[in-house]
C-alpha cells in the first residue's frame, strides 16, 4: 500500500484548496493511505472526510517549536512514500526534510527545498489557480487533470442545518482577517437592504465576527436577517452554502467554502485581484471589483489591516449594484 503525506498547516481557505490533491490521489491510488498533516484549529475541516485516513494535528500557537518536533517524530514512524508539502515556509521545509519520506516534493521557494527530492516553481500573478499549482505536485505520479476542492459535511451537519433552509435564503459572509480585503460594513448594509425580500438572510462567520454582524444587522432595514456568527461549524457552514440561492464573500476562507461546495458564489475583490490564483472555483460565480484603475492596487498578496493609502477606494468604489442578481 502506498503512504501519502499532505503538508497544509496554513489557514483554513489553504487547507480546502488543498483537497484537490486528495481527491486526484484517490482517483489514481484508490487503496492508498493518505494522511494530512494542519496546525490544530482546522481539523474539522477534514474530520470524516471519506480519503484521508488519519489526520496528523499540529498545535502551532503553544509550544511551537516543541511541538513540531513531536510531529516530525510521528511522521518518522509512519514511514511515508510520498511527502507533498503545499507551504512555502521554513517550518514546513523541516518537517518535511525530517520526514524520512522516500520521496519528497514541494515548491523552490520553500528555504529548505534542496532537501527535497522534486522541486517546482510557485509562480503568483500569471493568472493560474492555486488548485492547478498544487496538483502540478502530483502530475509525475498521476496526469495533468485537475480537480477541484470538495468538503464533505456529515448527514448531522446537514440536520443541524435544515432548520435555516425552510425558505429561500443568501449566506453573506461579510467579515475577513485582513481589513483591505473586507467589503465595509456600509455597503453590505446597502446591499441587504436592496436585496429582494423574498430571501432571508444569514451571515455567517466565526466567533470573533459576531460582533460586526450585529453592527450590520442593527443598520439594516431589513428584519428577515439572522446572524450565524460562531453557532456552526466550518462543515455546517458549507451545508448551509451549498443550498443557498447566493452565497456573497470576500477573497477569504467563505469563498472557498463555497467552491468546494459548488455553491453559487458573488466573490468581492478589494485590494487583491483575482489573477494572483485564489479565485471563486464554483460553477456558478461572479467576480466583483472595481471599475476604476487604480496604480495602488493590488498592494498586496494577503491585504493590510489598513489602506496603505487610506482611502480604500478599492472596495468604495464598488457600486453595491453590481452585486444584485
Amino acid at each position: 500500500m502506498v503512504k501519502f503525506l499532505i503538508i497544509q498547516t496554513a489557514f483554513i481557505g489553504d487547507v480546502i484548496l488543498a483537497t484537490p490533491i486528495i481527491e486526484k490521489l484517490h482517483q489514481f491510488y484508490p487503496d492508498a493511505q493518505i494522511d494530512f498533516l494542519l496546525r490544530k484549529g482546522n481539523e474539522n475541516l477534514l474530520r470524516n472526510h471519506p480519503y484521508v485516513s488519519n489526520l496528523l494535528i499540529w498545535n502551532k500557537k503553544e509550544n511551537k517549536i516543541k511541538n513540531m518536533f513531536r510531529v516530525i517524530k510521528k511522521i518518522r514512524s509512519k514511514k511515508y512514500d510520498y511527502v507533498i508539502n503545499l507551504q512555502r515556509f521554513a517550518s514546513t521545509g523541516i518537517i518535511t526534510s525530517f520526514s524520512k519520506g522516500k520521496i519528497k516534493v514541494g515548491f523552490n521557494k520553500n528555504p529548505f527545498s534542496f532537501t527535497f527530492t522534486r522541486r517546482f516553481e510557485h509562480q503568483i500573478g500569471n493568472g493560474k489557480h492555486e488548485v492547478e499549482r498544487n496538483i502540478e505536485l502530483i502530475e509525475e505520479i498521476t496526469d495533468k487533470s485537475t480537480f477541484k476542492p470538495k468538503l464533505y459535511p456529515t448527514d448531522e451537519d446537514y440536520q443541524m442545518v435544515s432548520e435555516y433552509k425552510m425558505r429561500p435564503y443568501i449566506c453573506i459572509a461579510p467579515t475577513s482577517v485582513w481589513f483591505t480585503k473586507q467589503f465595509p460594513a456600509e455597503k453590505w448594509v446597502e446591499l441587504i437592504d436592496k436585496l429582494d425580500s423574498k430571501y432571508h438572510i444569514y451571515l455567517v462567520g466565526g466567533p470573533d465576527d459576531n460582533d460586526a454582524c450585529d453592527h450590520i444587522i442593527s443598520e439594516s432595514k431589513k428584519s428577515a436577517i439572522s446572524n450565524l456568527c460562531g453557532k456552526l461549524s466550518f462543515l455546517q457552514t458549507s451545508a448551509l452554502m451549498s443550498n443557498a440561492t447566493m452565497n456573497y464573500v470576500n477573497d477569504s476562507a467563505p469563498m472557498h467554502m463555497a467552491s468546494a461546495m459548488d455553491a453559487p458564489t458573488t466573490a468581492i475583490f478589494c485590494s487583491t485581484i483575482p489573477d494572483f490564483g485564489f479565485g471563486p472555483l464554483s460553477k456558478h460565480n461572479k467576480i466583483i471589483e472595481t471599475a476604476e484603475e487604480l496604480d495602488c492596487r493590488p498592494c498586496g498578496l494577503h491585504g493590510f489591516k489598513e489602506c496603505p493609502e487610506q482611502h480604500f477606494k478599492c472596495a468604495k468604489t464598488i457600486k453595491v449594484e453590481s452585486l444584485l442578481f
